[in-house]
């Protein structure tokens, strides 16, 4: 599996190789020891989600309280989707910046992301199937959003698809409503949680 970093410190995208033949296709499209030697520790896993989107439909920015925070990996074995990740965290030196990265079912790619990272996605076809690993469970008290269409983030969200927004998200906040009211996680709280992961036993 072929690793490498995004633009977003933290975050990485992960290419599988592929064995095909007459059947079908083969792929490892998670290796623990590979995410391991990326970010310099194992992703625990403690919960698995999966999600089913129509075309157009706009998921994110979420992000979680750090800590725990919650690392995401990112994979989409059906259909294609349009993966971007935000710097949420105060003090980075990418603070407000993105990337984005195509996850479908011809190269099945994955993203993974740090905790206090924003993440958010665009189906961009009919029934796009997501599956999130991730290393801490579901707290409503610790789950947040930013808007995906804040015009301060300039998300570049792909042209000829009509967009649907869940009403939550379209009332989340801006990036800069969200770090008035003192809710996003900061840079160095995040890189010392991200050291005591790495240094811990078994990890």
């Amino acid at each position: 599996m072929d690793g490498r970093p995004l633009r977003i410190p933290g975050a990485w995208v992960f290419t599988p190789g592929q064995h095909a033949d007459d059947r079908g296709v083969f792929l490892e499209w998670y290796r623990s020891e590979d995410v391991e030697r990326a970010v310099g520790h194992s992703l625990a896993l403690a919960q698995a989600n999966h999600s089913v989107s129509r075309r157009g439909t706009l998921r994110g920015v979420h992000y979680a309280d750090v800590p725990p925070g919650q690392a995401k990996y990112v994979y989409c074995p059906r259909g294609a989707v349009f993966d971007v990740t935000v710097d949420l965290r105060l003090g980075s030196p990418t603070y407000g910046q993105h990337d984005a990265v195509l996850l479908d079912e011809v190269d099945r790619r994955a993203v993974y992301l740090a905790e206090g990272l924003g993440h958010a996605f665009l189906a961009l076809t009919d029934d796009a199937s997501v599956t999130y690993l991730c290393s801490t469970p579901y707290a409503p008290a610790r789950e947040h959003a930013v808007n995906p269409l804040d015009p301060a983030l300039g998300l570049p969200w792909p042209d000829g698809v009509d967009l649907l927004v869940s009403p939550k998200d379209a009332a989340a906040p801006t990036l800069a409503s969200a770090r008035a009211a003192g809710a996003l996680p900061g840079y160095l709280e995040c890189r010392a949680y991200d050291e005591r992961l790495a240094a811990a036993p078994g990890r």
